[in-house]
Order: C-alpha cells, then sequence, then structure tokens
C-alpha cells in the first residue's frame, strides 16, 4: 500500500483537544487511511455510516446514548459521516461530553458534511483533504525507475488507488468512477433531478480543461439556465471532482478579472469523461492534460507541505498570460506550463514580472516536473 503524506500529519493532531475531518471524493483511499490510524490505537471504536443501524444510532442520539455508544474506546472513528442527518450537532455533543478520546471523521462531499458540522463545530476541528495519490506519494513507493515507466500512465489513466495499483481493468475502472456513482452525493442529498444535465457539463468541461469558463456558453451549449450551470458546478467543486482558479486582477484597466478556468483533481476521470485513453504519442490535447496533470499535482503538493497560497491565472486583455500562480505572504511565484522539454518562457511570463516587479516565474516541463510536484512522504 503507498503511504498517503497526510498520515503523519493526522497522527500529530490526535489528542490535541480538537476533533479531525477528512474530506475527499469517493475511492481516494478515506477509508483505508482511517484503518492505518486505527492501527497505531487498539483500544478503538469504528462506526461505518454506510450501514442503516450505525445511522440510526447516530442520528438526533443523546449524550447518554453516545456515551454507552463510545463505551471505554480512546478513539471513534466515523466513516461516511456525511450520511448522518444533523452529524454536526452529534459531533458537538460527542466533543462537549469532554471524554478522553479522540474523534476521526471522514466525509465524501464536503458541501453536505462542512455545511452541517461549521456552525456547531466551529474552531473545534482540524480538517484535511484526501486527494487521489500525489506524485510525490508514487514516487517514495516506486522510485524514480519505475516512476518514470508509470509516467505515461499516469499522465493518461490518472492518480486513483486502485487504477494506480492495478495493471488492468484501469478504462473499466474510470469509466465505472465517472458513472453516477462519482457524484451519488451530489443526487443523494441536493435533490438533483437532471442527472443528464450534469453529465453533459462534466463532458463539456473535460474537453474545454484549462480554458477560460463563460457561464453563458455553457448554458447555451448545455440547454440549462444561468443559475443551474453555476449551481452545479459549485457542487461538482464540493465533490471534489473539478476545481476553479480565478483571475490575478491586481491591475484592473489591464487585466481580466470576471473569468474562471476549471480543472480536474484526476487526469483519468477527465479521460473518461471524453472516452480517450490514448497513448500520449497519438494526443492533440496533451498540452491540456499537462496543465491539468501539473495544476492539480501543485495543489497536492503543497498540502502535504503544509503550504496554502492563493491560486490564480493570468491574462491581460493584450493576450499576455501565465498558466498558474501562487500568492503567499505577499509574493507572488508564477509558473509557465510546457510539455516540451526544449520550451522556453514566453513573451506573456515576461510581462508578468514586469507587471509584478519582486515575482518569481517557473517553467515547469516533462523533465523538471519533479522539482515542483514531489514532496518528502518518508
Amino acid at each position: 500500500m503507498i503511504k498517503r503524506a497526510i498520515l503523519s500529519k493526522i497522527l500529530e493532531r490526535m489528542f490535541k483537544g480538537k476533533l479531525i475531518i477528512i474530506y475527499g471524493a469517493r475511492q481516494t483511499g478515506k477509508t483505508t487511511l482511517l484503518r492505518e490510524v486505527q492501527k497505531k490505537y487498539k483500544n478503538s471504536i469504528w462506526l461505518n455510516c454506510d450501514e442503516p443501524d450505525v445511522r440510526a444510532q447516530l442520528e438526533n442520539a443523546t449524550s447518554s446514548a453516545l456515551k454507552r455508544l463510545i463505551g471505554n474506546a480512546r478513539v471513534v472513528f466515523i466513516d461516511e459521516a456525511q450520511r448522518v442527518l444533523n452529524i454536526g450537532l452529534t459531533l458537538k455533543i460527542m466533543y462537549e461530553m469532554g471524554g478522553n478520546y479522540q474523534i476521526v471523521a471522514t466525509g465524501s462531499s464536503s458541501f453536505d458534511l462542512s455545511n452541517k458540522i461549521s456552525e456547531p463545530l466551529t474552531g473545534r476541528y482540524f480538517s484535511y483533504k484526501l486527494y487521489p495519490l500525489s506524485t510525490g506519494e508514487i514516487l517514495s513507493d516506486t522510485g524514480y525507475l519505475e516512476y518514470n515507466r508509470l509516467f505515461s500512465d499516469l499522465l493518461i489513466y490518472g492518480h486513483y488507488p486502485d487504477i494506480v495499483n492495478s495493471s488492468q481493468d484501469r478504462e473499466q475502472l474510470l469509466i465505472f468512477l465517472t458513472s453516477s456513482y462519482m457524484y451519488k452525493d451530489i443526487f443523494t442529498f441536493q435533490d438533483i433531478r437532471r442527472t443528464d444535465i450534469i453529465e453533459k457539463l462534466l463532458r463539456v468541461l473535460a474537453l474545454q480543461v484549462g480554458g477560460e469558463v463563460s457561464i453563458n456558453e455553457l448554458s447555451s451549449l448545455i440547454g440549462a439556465d444561468r443559475g443551474t450551470i453555476s449551481r452545479y458546478i459549485s457542487l461538482l467543486e464540493s465533490t471534489f471532482i473539478i476545481f476553479g482558479l480565478g483571475a490575478l486582477t491586481g491591475n484592473q484597466r489591464k487585466e481580466i478579472s470576471k473569468m474562471k478556468k476549471i480543472y480536474f483533481y484526476d487526469n483519468g476521470i477527465r479521460n473518461a469523461l471524453i472516452s480517450n485513453f490514448k497513448p500520449l504519442e497519438l494526443r492533440s490535447d496533451i498540452g491540456q492534460l499537462w496543465e491539468n496533470f501539473v495544476i492539480s499535482e501543485r495543489i497536492k503538493y503543497n498540502q502535504n507541505m503544509g503550504r496554502y497560497p492563493n491560486k490564480y491565472f493570468w491574462r491581460t486583455r493584450s493576450g499576455s498570460e501565465v498558466d498558474y500562480i501562487e500568492e503567499m505572504n505577499g509574493k507572488l511565484e508564477g509558473f509557465e506550463i510546457k510539455y516540451g522539454a526544449n520550451a522556453k518562457i514566453r513573451g506573456g511570463g515576461k510581462a508578468f514580472l514586469s507587471s509584478y516587479p519582486g515575482s518569481d516565474l517557473h517553467l515547469i516541463n516533462r523533465e523538471n516536473h519533479l522539482n515542483y510536484l514531489s514532496e518528502n512522504v518518508d
């Protein structure tokens, strides 16, 4: 099993007086991660909220009932906590009971679990996101030689644990993931009846990955009103399928300000949505694949390194652009993302440095990408 980088961070937070909440898409390995934490604590209780009887014990439970349920356990593991009605209030009661135990909960949909816990548990929990496997995690497990052998497959099939650990049936596994299973929580908790709109929207976003998104254009292409499109994009972001980058706007007169770019957290999911698993040398979208890969991996890298910068893209009205920008502690870092080993920083990068003196600019290509995407997972 590939070691997850946030495991050590979670263990460091145990018994620090707060709950621990782990968010993530389905099939990213949340349950496996919890089992690894459980191995460190023999006296624990495991509550799987996919089971109706477990949900019944946690929904609208009294403190007396919860005390009986927890017993003498030192750690309470609650898997798929978002399935419990009013889970925030239940967790608040557990927290305020003052027992000498640690609560660790997972949820596959941030929009449901976070909305239910944010008000009752303000300031009372640590939260983490579990993404598909990161480049650094895979590299630490395989070594450089094997990573280089896997490199093309990672760009095509992505980083979901079951996909990385399987050499067969990867396309079928990804097709299953991109069926309604992956966004099951949206249908379950948000009363979404037009599943066809969600599916059309995902396919269009997959084809346009890395491009600036126009809600009006999406509305016309898909046949749904602007409000519906905006809401569905927000829900897909909340279930960790896609994420957006806003435009950096330091000089409003020269820079665009209202556009947004959409990316997928995993290349395999994106490719499954457009039914394209062609090898890299036969693809016309290698630039899009590479940009999606680098930015999604950079997000994982930053979390694993304990860095949480603001994220943008940059483009001026005259057409100068930088693919990806990070802002942290008042410092800007720009990243030009080019697959080719001989690529060079374009005029847009120079324009960025001129507009933001003191900023840094990097070029990430297939030859040097590990310098920017690989964290130490010892």
